[in-house]
């Protein structure tokens, strides 16, 4: 190491901080080391001395009282600077770099993943000020991008089948009298197979991951077809479950339907007559 991290070593070794500031210290070391770690090994030697001298000063602020937030702020840009000419970028890519930051960060405001109260009201306050902008024209919520991103492709079978052919039949298989009744088997329903899922054994935690988006209800009505609640009563699933309940042991007939909201998605997101789907 050189001359001048040497002499910085001895500076930190000599002064002694107040303990009341040791912690403040302590708090942002580590991640200063990792830094230094990661770009020593391929040697560079300069952040470790960027490192060194920072150091020196936060305990050299530490041990007069004063606080130590700024030292250790210009400590990290340092530590940045060296960073960035050792790997060659330029300000330019950097500030490039923070414009597409910025750019993603337009819809919801300067304060993303600030959760204060303070940093909320703003966000909200700058919504309210584009609601009221006419020039502002948005096509879709800007929550179908990333609805999109969690959903699994048989997920998205199962809402252009829900889209297409309406709501859909499901049962819950309860055995007991109807005031004191035991929940046998929930949700039995044959969307999967209607729908030409690939994973048809995995349609409960499908749905309810769509739910949990907010795309489909669960609801309690039925639907008007009432041969279709006799053909899925008649599937092995639901006899199973039926069977082991004993001789008290009866169906609910309830339905799967998007709410308004999957419909807006579904027809923005996965128009019928451009989707085709491969088997």
């Amino acid at each position: 190491m050189s001359d001048d991290a040497d002499r910085g070593r001895a500076m930190v070794v000599a002064v002694e901080p107040d303990p009341s500031r040791v912690e403040e210290l302590l708090r942002a070391a580590p991640g200063l080391a990792r830094i230094v770690v990661d770009v020593s090994l391929r040697g560079a030697a300069g952040v470790a001395n960027a490192y060194v001298n920072g150091a020196s000063q936060i305990v050299r602020a530490a041990s007069r009282g004063e606080s130590t937030s700024e030292v250790i702020q210009e400590a990290r840009a340092s530590v940045r600077a060296y960073g960035r000419d050792l790997l060659g970028i330029s300000d330019s890519a950097e500030a490039r770099s923070a414009s597409a930051g910025s750019a993603s960060r337009a819809g919801s405001g300067a304060d993303a993943g600030d959760f204060s109260a303070e940093a909320l009201q703003r966000r909200g306050e700058e919504l309210l000020r584009q609601s009221a902008d006419v020039r502002l024209d948005e096509d879709s919520h800007p929550a179908y991008m990333r609805i999109i991103d969690a959903l699994a492709p048989d997920e998205a079978r199962i809402l252009r089948f829900l889209a297409h052919s309406g709501p859909q039949p499901s049962v819950d298989v309860r055995s007991g009298l109807p005031l004191a009744s035991e929940l046998i088997a929930q949700g039995r329903t044959m969307i999967a197979q209607e729908a030409g899922c690939r994973h048809a054994d995995r349609v409960y935690a499908y749905l309810n991951n769509l739910h949990r988006l907010g795309l489909i209800w669960f609801s309690r009505e039925t639907i008007r077809d009432t041969q279709r609640y006799q053909l899925l009563e008649a599937q092995p699933a639901v006899v199973e479950a039926k069977a082991t309940g004993g001789r008290l042991t009866r169906t609910v007939r309830r339905s799967i339907v998007l709410t308004p909201f999957g419909e807006d998605f579904c027809a923005i997101c996965l128009p019928r007559e451009e989707l085709v789907l491969i088997d």
